[in-house]
């Protein structure tokens, strides 16, 4: 028989096809096995019971007491009705009041003399102590004080719920699959469970379901997150062991080569940081199985440089290098900057090129037939080293040399499966860099960046000047942001240039497919977002008349976008006002000033990315949040979170706590579930380290886990056949 019948039972078989069809549709619950592992929310408590003469305002109690009287009243001219019951427990009275339609049940089950429990929350109505709607349940004569402790001191678990299926009818159909429970599939190898002290498993799931005690409650919970814990950690460190098994090329940067060259014409030394990075990447480069590296670093932190010399030492071994960014304007920019960091190194095969040089060519989708011909052909003869592009280096005519080295570029922009069809175009699978200006917390790279050795660069290169931030209150203090227009202007006198970024771009096609929530309490949030078309033109009328504003967004034409960026760059355009589109990778390092406009529309994290463009140069730079979100709200808290801090790390951990986790965790970025229950990455950093070691541990001793059969139906159940794909190709 099948070990996992009990749990993979379909819901209909116990509850009936018309709560297991509203299951599936809306909870996506389809076996016993997914309804035990839909845990309650929270858990209400009656609270221990109060005489009616110590009854506090505003808080849930239980009391015990006899109904006095009972009476029905109308309302609204006859229209509506409600009961009133007046209850007595010999210390002081209290006034029950039940509604609508709610009233018939209690109206009949409550009459005078009889005695009962009720629970609710205590209110204040014509300054009289009331219970509106109470749960209660009848005493009959002979239920003593057992019966009424036991109802008192019980905790209620309150779950997720959906329409046509509140949290007590979820209760209910657990109850009736809770004994299957004790037939759940332990995935913890024992000596880890008992090491660590942790309850079995079916213990867990009865006491998260039916807790006695709070103490039940927290046993279950440190259970459950190490399952989620360790079978995701397991997952991704056979992910690992199975990269260090596959076949690659080794590529040595060869003496006196490219790489050589490069470094001997820098006008300046390479940070502690760079240098320690660039070492581990060589040092995975040189091995004959495939790196598989993440680099995380700030904002301006010289990522761009450090993969650049990786791809220089894959050429100097024979191979090529591939850079991926997400998108045009990214691509141009890396070419352009990578072109002028070699200057005539990158003019392989050309007239006045260097001798150890290599050809440098750009591969995006608006390119000219003719240019993209010449690209396609350097790269299938190896004359061209280095290519960087957009999602077009993906397509199937694309076909490489020898492509040792895949550099891809803000990689959560980037679909797995995209970076699969690149690793694929190599003769063996490619080394892989990922480079993320995004900081990630230590405990989401092991979470979602599992399978890949995370590197992190952490200093600023010498010479990076500090960006003083400040929130500006449009709607409370309109004379903030005249001042930050005249800041704009003196920045410009001074001889730099500045960005003016809106969340939206104000043409017949705009964003209306993003639609923002309204918020009653928030003013601001009634209006459109700000528009780059309709902002610059009334900047260009108004406060920053005279000076030369341009407009950049993603709609325009590739070859618009490019001569627009090239202009800004060569400080032919004083103020550009952008979209999101120069978030990453945009470098003029005479802009020194950056205004924000409708801020709170943008997470932490964006404007972290978005403010790192300016303060790329000696200069320091300046960048003013605008917002007309009141004082109090969360928004500008998390604004002025952004405005005191230029920790990036700091601000993912901001970011991370005020957004759901399943976004984080979401399959989108983790290739692996939907979402964690009890797991919380910010605070079981520990369960989280301490399960990565563990899996290890385990998956070193026994890659294919057939010591460990229970652990291995677990992996099967976590990755069902998408899954175990999107995480192959991670």
């Amino acid at each position: 028989m099948d070990r996992v019948s009990a749990l993979d039972e379909p819901l209909k078989t116990s509850l009936g096809p018309a709560t297991a069809k509203v299951m599936a549709e809306n909870l996506d619950l389809r076996t016993v096995g997914d309804l035990l592992h839909h845990y309650p929310r929270r858990y209400e408590e009656r609270g221990q019971l109060t005489r009616l003469a110590d009854l506090p305002l505003e808080e849930h109690v239980t009391v015990v007491a006899q109904v006095a009287d009972s009476r029905v009243l109308k309302f609204n001219g006859g229209r509506g009705q409600r009961l009133e019951i007046t209850i007595t427990d010999g210390s002081g009275r209290l006034q029950l009041v039940f509604f609508g339609r709610g009233i018939h049940k209690p109206h009949k089950d409550l009459p005078p003399g009889s005695r009962a429990m009720f629970a609710g929350k205590v209110s204040m109505f014509n300054r009289k102590l009331q219970l509106a709607h109470p749960t209660y349940e009848r005493l009959d004569a002979d239920d003593g004080e057992g019966a009424v402790s036991a109802f008192a001191g019980k905790l209620i678990p309150i779950y997720p719920a959906c329409k046509g299926l509140e949290s007590w009818k979820i209760a209910k159909a657990v109850d009736a699959v809770l004994p299957q429970a004790r037939e759940a599939l332990d995935p913890l190898p024992p000596a880890l469970r008992e090491g660590r002290g942790l309850v079995p498993l079916p213990e867990a799931l009865l006491k998260i379901h039916r807790p006695g005690s709070k103490a039940d409650i927290e046993d279950a919970r440190q259970r459950l997150k190490w399952d989620e814990a360790f079978v995701l950690q397991v997952a991704l460190a056979r992910r690992r062991y199975a990269d260090r098994k596959l076949p690659a090329v080794a590529r040595r940067a060869a003496p006196g080569g490219l790489l050589d060259a490069f470094d001997a014409r820098l006008p300046f030394t390479l940070t502690e940081g760079q240098q320690k990075v660039s070492a581990e990447i060589f040092g995975d480069l040189a091995t004959e199985h495939p790196m598989h590296r993440l680099l995380q670093g700030e904002v301006g932190s010289g990522k761009t440089l450090v993969a650049l010399r990786a791809m220089l030492a894959v050429v100097d071994a024979g191979g090529q290098a591939a850079m991926l960014a997400p998108t045009e304007v990214l691509a141009q920019q890396h070419h352009r900057s990578i072109v002028e960091m070699m200057g005539d190194l990158a003019e392989g095969g050309m007239l006045g090129g260097a001798e150890q040089s290599t050809k440098v060519v750009p591969l995006t989708g608006s390119m000219g037939a003719a240019a993209r011909r010449q690209a396609l052909l350097d790269l299938v003869t190896g004359e061209a080293g280095i290519v960087i592009g957009t999602h077009a280096l993906i397509e199937d005519k694309v076909q490489f040399h020898d492509l040792g080295l895949v550099v891809v570029d803000e990689q959560h922009r980037f679909g797995v499966e995209q970076r699969d069809a690149l690793r694929g175009k190599g003769k063996q699978p490619p080394h892989l860099l990922v480079m993320t200006a995004t900081p990630i917390p230590r405990t989401v790279a092991m979470t979602v960046f599992g399978d890949l050795e995370t590197s992190v660069l952490d200093q600023l290169p010498a010479g990076r000047s500090p960006i003083a931030t400040h929130v500006v209150p449009a709607a409370d203090k309109p004379h903030f942001l005249a001042r930050a227009w005249e800041r704009v202007r003196e920045e410009v006198e001074g001889g730099h240039q500045a960005y003016v970024v809106c969340p939206r771009i104000g043409d017949s096609l705009d964003e209306t497919a993003e639609p923002k929530k309204k918020s009653p309490e928030d003013e601001a949030e009634k209006r459109p977002p700000l528009a780059v078309l309709e902002v610059a033109e009334q900047l260009a009328a108004g406060p920053l008349k005279g000076l030369r504003v341009e407009v950049l967004h993603g709609r325009m034409a590739p070859d618009d976008k490019d001569t627009v960026m090239r202009r800004f760059a060569a400080g032919e355009v004083d103020v550009l006002v952008a979209t999101t589109v120069i978030e990453v990778g945009v470098n003029v390092p005479n802009a020194t000033a950056m205004v924000i406009m409708d801020a709170d529309r943008f997470g932490v994290s964006q404007l972290h990315q978005l403010r790192g463009r300016v303060g790329r140069g000696s200069a320091p730079g300046l960048c003013l949040l605008v917002t007309e979100m009141p004082e109090a709200s969360p928004a500008r808290a998390r604004l002025g979170a952004v405005a005191a801090t230029l920790d990036g790390f700091e601000l993912s951990r901001i970011d991370l706590e005020q957004r759901r986790e399943g976004d984080v965790l979401g399959q989108a970025q983790s290739g692996v579930r939907s979402s964690l229950k009890v797991l919380a990455v910010i605070d079981d950093e520990e369960v989280i380290a301490a399960a990565r070691e563990e899996a290890v541990a385990v998956v070193t001793a026994d890659p294919e886990l057939e010591r460990l059969p229970e652990l291995r139906t677990a992996l099967d159940a976590l990755l069902d056949k998408d899954r175990e794909q999107y995480l192959d190709k991670g």
